[in-house]
């Protein structure tokens, strides 16, 4: 397949690629169920690393272009429309097993019924300004220098590389994550840490093995809304702390450990997803405290403790543990490239084997490969050279959109700005609604992620969170003055 790059221009080769198969799939010039080259062959008939393709078909599959058929190769997708009608089809019929129909009974999950409700575009365009993402900046991935990491490690370790792997994880990135966290003020044991695939997977091991049907958890309100759907999906009851600048209001734990008698609680302490808030060092020493009192285990989620732009570092939960109360979970994909998926936790007690037990029986063992290189990425000091460069580039562009939203925001919009982190939590003025904001900002080609999305229950429905890490200043001034422009759309309309 011949491809057109420019090597010379600044927009990445990956997105170049994207680009010019989008353009083929909405020419016609790629058919519905077209096989693609394999990532291996367009990257040798490129001439380009395969990491590089594999990202083009990552955004192309989210974008609903094209999906992977197990064992047979990557394929053009029917347009997005023909698969909806589809479904909605196959759901009016009665021709599925009864074991197929019986799933069409269960309920759908919290999010993806909210998804649902605003109408939230499943394929965003190029041409849409997205601050909906999750993830950092695309081009600060640093693709190449973990692409010499990969390419070390197999000239080192060999076939040794390709087989599964310890269990636990590869023991020298034990090793490391231990001196990572012991920076941060986090004593630990590489026979403590459990690398995952992706802090995602943390989640799930956890609370599959402490949380049964109709247990109650304690979360924030609002909170990350993967959370909220893995959590919903084990049959738990989702009891919401709210959340005010200081983060969870702890306050409130107290009563509900009396009154609901919660079997975990749930907690992201440091530049909060979504509100980018993080919790007080006086509410930290109290939140661990009531743990201890009650006999209930924490989980802490760090996702991206280490983005701190300017303040004073606060202590993490685990390490004010007085032994075995809190579980923490760290992960790489949001410092250094999503695709990663190497996560951790460190767990202290008998429930680390049981974890351990939960992992082994689920995938056996994360990528020995990527672990691997991992180590040897952040050995040689390449982590800490990115982590510095990535801080920066963040603070700038959260300066940045701070400053946009004061120039392009209506009276009555409020955020406060984060130390750290990736989001801005925004209040719409008084009357704007994201449902009815929604549809009008894609009209202005900008997208967000509604605040909705991020209450375990009772939600609120004039909150924005924004993402100001993905763009640059320039990209990101043109945005929010589509917002601005949606925004006052909104209030014309009320």
């Amino acid at each position: 397949m011949r491809i057109p790059i420019d090597r010379e221009s600044q927009l990445p080769l990956y997105k170049q690629i994207a680009n010019f198969l989008i353009s083929e799939i909405q020419s016609g010039e790629l058919l519905p169920a077209t096989k693609l080259p394999s990532t291996r062959e367009m990257a040798l008939e490129l001439g380009i690393n395969r990491i590089t393709v594999s990202s083009s078909y990552a955004e192309l599959e989210a974008k609903g272009y094209i999906y992977t058929r197990l064992g047979s190769g990557t394929y053009v997708a029917s347009p997005i429309e023909d698969h909806r009608s589809r479904n909605k089809e196959a759901q009016s019929k009665t021709s599925w097993p009864l074991w197929q129909q019986r799933l069409l009974a269960q309920s759908v999950l919290p999010t993806e019924l909210e998804r649902d409700r605003i109408g939230i575009s499943t394929s965003i365009k190029d041409d849409v300004i997205s601050f909906a993402g999750g993830q950092g900046a695309v081009e600060l991935f640093p693709a190449d220098d973990f692409r010499k990491s990969l390419y070390t490690v197999l000239l080192r370790d060999k076939t040794e590389a390709l087989e599964y792997g310890d269990y636990a994880g590869y023991a020298p990135l034990r090793a490391t994550i231990t001196h990572i966290l012991a920076s941060q003020g986090i004593h630990a044991q590489p026979g403590n840490i459990l690398i995952t695939t992706g802090s995602q997977q943390a989640f799930a091991l956890v609370a599959g093995l402490l949380l049964h049907p109709g247990d109650v958890i304690l979360v924030e309100s609002p909170t990350y809304a993967t959370a909220i759907d893995l959590f919903s999906s084990l049959g738990a009851q989702l009891v919401g702390v709210p959340v005010d600048e200081y983060g969870m209001q702890v306050d409130l734990v107290e009563d509900l450990l009396r009154t609901v008698h919660p079997k975990m609680i749930y907690t992201i302490p440091s530049f909060q997803n979504p509100t980018g808030v993080s919790l007080s060092g006086g509410r930290r020493r109290q939140l661990v405290a009531l743990a201890e009192h009650y006999n209930v285990p924490i989980l802490e989620d760090e996702f991206v403790g280490d983005l701190r732009y300017e303040g004073r570092s606060q202590p993490a939960l685990k390490g004010l543990d007085p032994g075995g109360y809190v579980i923490y979970t760290g992960t790489f994909s949001k410092m250094l490239m999503p695709g990663l998926r190497v996560g951790y936790l460190l767990a202290c007690g008998p429930v680390y084997e049981r974890l351990l037990a939960r992992k082994r029986i689920t995938d056996l063992a994360t990528s020995n490969l990527i672990q691997r290189a991992l180590e040897a990425y952040i050995t040689v000091g390449r982590y800490e050279a990115h982590l510095h460069r990535a801080r920066r580039t963040y603070r700038l562009r959260r300066d940045s959109m701070v400053a946009e939203l004061k120039n392009h925001m209506p009276d009555g919009t409020k955020w406060i700005t984060p130390q750290g982190g990736l989001f801005i939590w925004v209040q719409l003025p008084e009357g704007v609604i994201v449902n009815k904001l929604y549809p009008e900002a894609l009209k202005e080609k900008v997208d967000f992620a509604p605040g909705s999305l991020f209450y375990p229950a009772e939600k609120s429905f004039n909150h924005i969170r924004l993402n100001f890490a993905m763009h640059n200043p320039e990209r990101m001034a043109e945005g929010i003055s589509r917002l601005g422009v949606a925004i006052r759309r909104c209030m014309r309309l009320k």
